[in-house]
């Protein structure tokens, strides 16, 4: 007995899906061609020792550069009515409930990552157990607006752009191809994870990524996750202000 084509729905379902995969690659390739121009701008590797203006603009310009791929991407090769695509497409809609699940999720994520990270802190040693940013940014002292500018950028800015990526354009890419959406949110939390090309970081990355794509999973709101997402990097964004104003040793 042989299986019956699938419908043209089904196949249009399929072909955006597939788009968007190819949307996210875009983003993704975006964000890591802008990092590369801008330390090839100052002719080294190492983002430490980038003048701070550089390191600002590596810090900025490629998640949201990226993003804005994703947004525009999304826009003109989604599946549906070109009009609205985008929001539709990256689930984004306003509702004071689904910001009040990303931001209780986001406070219970610091919950559970807190003490994660200072198990593996203690587990691989503090030197090794910190973020690409945080090793950037290590015994520099900015000027007032500098370090704000950085504060903004690690709290609000860089969240927003990586969940319009990952939990906006990959996750509905996997949803047009028909996965179940608990595969769904353990395929871009492991993606997620190791995108951020932090190998000694990436399980830690991956208990960071569970409430915030659950966030988004609860919900079906990108804005869910993003706040939670926002939420969870209060502290950081915080510590890396009191750092690198001078005001923490």
């Amino acid at each position: 007995m042989t299986t019956p084509p699938p419908g043209p729905g089904l196949v249009r379902e399929r072909r955006a899906g597939l788009l968007l995969l190819a949307v996210f690659l875009a983003a993704q390739l975006t964000m890591l061609v802008i990092s590369v121009l801008v330390l090839l701008s100052y002719g080294s590797a190492d983002a430490a020792l980038l003048e701070d203006g550089r390191l600002l603009a590596l810090l900025v310009v490629p998640t949201s550069l990226g993003a804005v791929v994703g947004v525009l991407g999304t826009a003109w090769l989604g599946g549906g009515p070109r009009h609205g695509r985008a929001r539709r497409e990256l689930a984004v809609r306003w509702s004071l409930k689904d910001i009040g699940i990303g931001t209780a999720l986001g406070l219970g994520g610091l919950a559970l990552t807190l003490p994660a990270a200072a198990l593996w802190a203690a587990w691989v040693g503090e030197e090794e157990a910190t973020s690409a940013v945080g090793d950037a940014f290590a015994g520099r002292e900015l000027g007032p607006t500098e370090a704000v500018v950085v504060f903004l950028a690690v709290w609000l800015v860089a969240p927003l752009a990586e969940e319009v990526v990952f939990r906006g354009v990959l996750w509905r890419a996997f949803e047009h191809l028909g996965w179940n959406r608990w595969v769904v949110f353990a395929a871009t939390s492991v993606v997620f994870s190791l995108a951020h090309l932090e190998l000694l970081r990436t399980p830690l990355l991956l208990v960071l990524s569970i409430p915030i794509g659950l966030a988004r999973l609860l919900t079906g709101n990108l804005l869910a996750s993003i706040v939670a997402h926002q939420v969870n990097n209060l502290l950081p964004a915080v510590a890396l202000l009191l750092a690198t104003t001078g005001a923490l040793p």
